[in-house]
Order: C-alpha cells, then structure tokens, then sequence
C-alpha cells in the first residue's frame, strides 16, 4: 500500500459564480482499519481561504501548523491578509523545501480574491509543484472517482447552493466506492460576505 493512501482521504475544491467550495471525508484510519470519524482535513488560513490536506495523517497535521506559523509571520511584517496566489507560494515553497525527505500531503487550496471576488483554486503535488484551475481539483485515494464525477456533474457559474450540491454529490458517490474513505464528510461554501459550513452524513460501512 502507498504511504499516501495509508490513512485515506477525499478532498474536492470546486469553482462557482463568485463562490468557491471545498470539501472532504472526516475518517482516520488506518489502512483498512477505522479508527475515528471527526478527523480535520481542512483548515482555514484566512477569511476567505482554506487549505484541504489529503495524506499522511500526522504530516497532515505537521503542515496545517508549519503554515499557521508562516501566515503569522507573513501578516505581522506585511500587515495585510494573505492573498490566495500567496498563500499557494507559500506552500509550494514549504514543500519543495523538503523534496528529498517530503512531507506526504498533496494540498488544495481555494480562495476568493478579494477585490474581485473571483474564485482561485489550485493543487500541488507532495513536492510542491503548483496547478492553478478554473473548474475544480481533486486529491486523495479515490481521485479517479472524482474525477469522473466531476467531469459530469460540474457545470460554470453555479449558485452557491448549486455548488454545493453538485460538490456534495460528487464526494459522497466517490468514497462510496473506496474502501479508505468516507465516514462523514465536511462542505465549506465560501462566499464574499459570508462562509456556511454543513456537515453530511455517509455510508458507515
């Protein structure tokens, strides 16, 4: 089994009209085995930017503090909030950092400019190799899944209640079908005055 899917993930970010979403699974296991079903994916590093961890569960976490620390420090000398093509260079920098002993996560940002409200997305690979999109990412053991999915369901310019639909639906029928995935499932819909988060019950199986 590979070391990126021994603790399992699913995370989706996904594009709308002036709204962006992101979301993932809530299992921790361990290969086949379940041991929790509230574990953090996704993490907020501002207002209106969040950062989805799939992989190794304990440089999951590693990662999510590294970058708190960072955007700390970015916004104490800078005083300004990060901007969301920032905060993917941060990242990418963070990892490619450590490319000869790298951290086992493959992030996916999402974000909405601030002025424009223009929605930014984009994933990387555990070296840190950026890909900036405009339609959606995927990134944890069931992919190929989502993928395909996506590729169907999704559509340009959707409401922000479309959008959640359309991700839910796309994340609930992929870790139907993969064994280290699932057990709940989390969705941010972000959206230039305000961010709503739900929570969506899976197969528990």
């Amino acid at each position: 089994m590979s070391i990126m899917s021994y603790n399992g993930a699913a995370i989706i970010g996904m594009a709308g009209k002036e709204c962006v979403a992101i979301a993932s699974d809530t299992r921790f296991g361990i290969q086949g085995q379940t041991v929790g079903t509230n574990f953090q994916k996704i993490f907020e590093m501002g207002p209106r930017l969040y950062i989805g961890l799939p992989g190794l569960a304990t440089d999951v976490q590693t990662i999510s503090q590294k970058l708190k620390f960072r955007l700390k420090l970015y916004e104490l000398r800078e005083n300004r909030k990060v901007k969301p093509d920032t905060f993917m260079n941060m990242v990418s920098n963070l990892l490619y950092e450590r490319r000869f002993g790298p951290y086992f996560v493959e992030p996916v940002i999402v974000g909405l400019h601030e002025k424009s409200n223009k929605p930014y997305i984009a994933s990387m690979d555990l070296i840190g190799c950026p890909m900036i999109v405009d339609d959606f990412v995927v990134s944890g053991t069931c992919s190929e899944q989502m993928f395909g999915v996506c590729e169907t369901v999704f559509k340009p310019d959707m409401s922000p209640e479309d959008l959640f639909e359309t991700i839910s639906q796309a994340l609930l029928s992929s870790v139907d079908s993969d064994a280290v995935s699932g057990w709940g499932a989390v969705v941010h819909i972000i959206e230039k005055d305000k961010i709503t988060t739900r929570t969506l019950k899976t197969r528990q199986d």
